[in-house]
Formats: structure tokens, sequence, C-alpha cells
């Protein structure tokens, strides 16, 4: 696994071994996550999305503790996968890294608790699944509006934007920091002490 430049967020970039019957990879290895991690992935929910092209989902996040960390592939079609700091007092807060994941170079994203995730379909179906670390719980579920000026996030220009209602009324960065709604960097990273030694 390669860390990318926001700290908690890595690529999996499997060797893929195609043949006249198809192809074979490992797209979760345990050994290499917890060495790249330092801890376990914790399993409590799997999620798949079949989106049609140009559709646009998140900014998503989850309070933290205990947030909701998140390991991404795209087994069908293509997506521009985003992860992006939203941890109010980190080095790299309101920085983003994009991926391509698509069903040819298999390709995965792990993002740690407290960070944003959002994707677009770039082709005319794309099937996404997600391991989840936590179960849904619309609580403490929240989002930040992709196209967010201050985010900047560089989506591809000839795809008009297709956004939920919920995702079009969701504020912007600055808003959700000044009504506490984002999780702060200091928390996150005793969450991930946590999960790294168990309790204390």
């Amino acid at each position: 696994m390669r860390s990318l430049g926001i700290e908690g967020a890595w690529a999996l970039e499997p060797k893929v071994f195609p043949d006249e019957r198809g192809s074979f990879h490992e797209w979760y290895r345990g050994a290499e996550f917890r060495e790249a991690t330092g801890y376990d992935l914790s399993l409590a929910q799997a999620n798949c999305s079949v989106s049609r092209w140009g559709v646009l989902r998140g900014v998503h996040f989850s309070d933290v503790p205990p947030g909701q960390a998140k390991y991404v592939t795209c087994l069908r079609g293509a997506v521009l996968d985003v992860v992006v700091d939203i941890r109010v007092g980190s080095p790299t807060f309101g920085r983003w890294e994009a991926m391509r994941l698509d069903d040819d170079s298999h390709h995965a994203l792990f993002l740690a608790e407290g960070l944003g995730h959002a994707f677009m379909a770039l082709t005319d179906e794309a099937t996404v699944v997600y391991l989840c670390s936590t179960g849904y719980a619309p609580e403490r579920e929240h989002g930040v509006h992709p196209l967010d000026p201050e985010l900047a996030i560089a989506w591809p220009e000839h795809i008009p934007p297709i956004l939920s209602p919920k995702d079009a009324e969701a504020p912007s960065l600055a808003q959700a920091r000044e009504t506490g709604l984002l999780p702060s960097y200091e928390a996150c990273t005793a969450q991930y002490n946590h999960l790294r030694n168990g309790p204390s």
C-alpha cells in the first residue's frame, strides 16, 4: 500500500494476473494493511453503490469518535475517487487527493476515520464497493458540498455533475467548520492511536 499526501489515506495498486479466462488480483491483504496503517481493518458493513455517468456522491464523513474508515474499489466502470482532509487542525486541512478507480487497474483506496470521501462516475455505469469500519448511523453522518470553491476539487470539466438533494444542500467547508460539524485532528489522532494500541 502506498501512502498518499494526506495522513490516513493509502492507495492499493495490486498486480493483476490476466489470462484468456479473465483476470485475478488480491484487493485486500491483512498483513499488508496492518503494516501500512498499524492496525487491522475492522469490518462492520459492506456497501455497493451503482451510479450513472456524472453522478457525484459526497463529500461524506462521520463523527469521530468512532468515525468510519472506508476501503473502496470500483468493480465495474470507472470513478474519480477523492479523499478530503476535513480534520480541523490537521497540517493538510482542506487538501484533497484524487485517484481513478476502475475495472482495469483494480486500484483501491483506504481512508481513515475523520477524512471526507467523494466520487464521480466517469462511465455510463460505475459500481463501487466499500468496506466500512462502522455501520451506518444517520445521526453521525455529515457532508460538505463537493463543488465548494474553497476545496476546488478538480472534477472533470466535461461531465455535468449530478448531485442528490442532500449533497446539493450540504454546507461549504467554511460553514461546516464554523458550526462545529467537522472532526478535529486531535480527536482523529486519538482514535488512530486507540485502534493501534487498544484501550489505555
